[in-house]
């Protein structure tokens, strides 16, 4: 199991960002020897969110040999062509090091801000994969569906990895997400405040029995946790303050339910957690410190990442 770090794009400390900050944290997570860089997907928030297509094409020259991911970015909400086309320029860019992770979007506010009815998410998600796949194969016939159709439509350049950049599908564990990730994906992105170790094991024993049937190796088929959020203290009062006053607000979620997922103690308890997604197959854990960010990754690769 390796780690990857999302980029700070939500004000959670902060009212404001520079491209030097982030610029600055890319280079610290590059040298801390964190694996992957990756952004989330909104357009309207509880809290301002700078858009992450940009933020993560801003920082491409200091992302090192770090992997790109989306985890995840929302075709359905931005549409398949304009997301493909933005995906395509940062793996061109990148020298073909994106990993595409893409979701419905959970968000009705996304949705209603570009005319998009909520409803329609899922049948319009498959499509838009579907879109954004035949865009970027070289070779492919157009798509045509009910919502979408790339008839006549040629992204040029081409993403450069071929045949295409892997999509990585996000499904928080339900059968039928795990049934389309298995139909659509070509890995598994897991939600680190919506699920546990062993919700985790069980999907991962499930998605492996729908890749089979659909013949594909589960072996082939690499996922990881996204959006864990952390803070390594070993101040009890600090831990609880960070829950209480920043992630339950902001993630909608009972403080005992976050303090038993996320990343948030002493560095003891974070690497007790990771130990468990570790033994439960998670390939790759994505991480969000939550304040002090240059600090929080050096200590983490120190305190935590060390004694695994």
């Amino acid at each position: 199991m390796d780690y990857g770090v999302h980029l700070p794009l939500i004000a959670l400390n902060r009212q404001h960002w520079s491209l030097r900050g982030l610029l600055e944290y890319t280079q610290a997570a590059e040298r801390l020897g964190f694996q992957a860089l990756a952004i989330n997907d909104h357009l309207l928030f509880s809290r301002p969110w700078l858009d992450g297509p940009t933020a993560l094409a801003a920082v491409l020259a200091r992302t090192g040999r770090m992997s790109l991911a989306t985890t995840v970015a929302l075709p359905v909400v931005r549409g398949p062509v304009a997301l493909a086309k933005s995906l395509a320029a940062i793996d061109t860019l990148s020298g073909g090091r994106l990993i595409a992770g893409v979701g419905p979007g959970s968000s009705a506010r996304d949705h209603a801000a570009v005319g998009i009815s909520f409803e329609e998410r899922w049948k319009r998600f498959e499509e838009a994969v579907r879109a954004m796949r035949a865009l970027w194969l070289r070779e492919s016939p157009p798509f045509e569906g009910e919502f979408y159709s790339t008839e006549g439509v040629v992204l040029e350049p081409y993403p450069a990895q071929q045949p295409a950049p892997p999509i990585w599908i996000g499904s928080w564990g339900s059968d039928v997400g795990l049934r389309r990730t298995a139909r659509l994906g070509d890995g598994w992105l897991a939600s680190a405040y919506n699920t546990t170790p062993e919700v985790f094991t069980s999907a991962r024993e499930r998605l492996a029995e729908h890749l089979r049937t659909g013949g594909k190796s589960p072996d082939r088929f690499p996922n990881a946790v996204a959006t864990m959020f952390f803070f390594v203290t070993e101040e009890r009062a600090a831990a609880e303050r960070v829950v209480r006053e920043i992630l339950s607000p902001l993630l909608k979620r009972p403080e005992e339910e976050l303090s038993q997922r996320l990343l948030v103690g002493s560095a003891g308890e974070c690497a007790e957690k990771l130990a468990a997604y570790q033994a439960a197959g998670a390939q790759r854990i994505f991480l969000w410190p939550v304040q002090d960010e240059l600090r929080q990754l050096a200590v983490f690769q120190e305190h935590v990442a060390a004694t695994l």
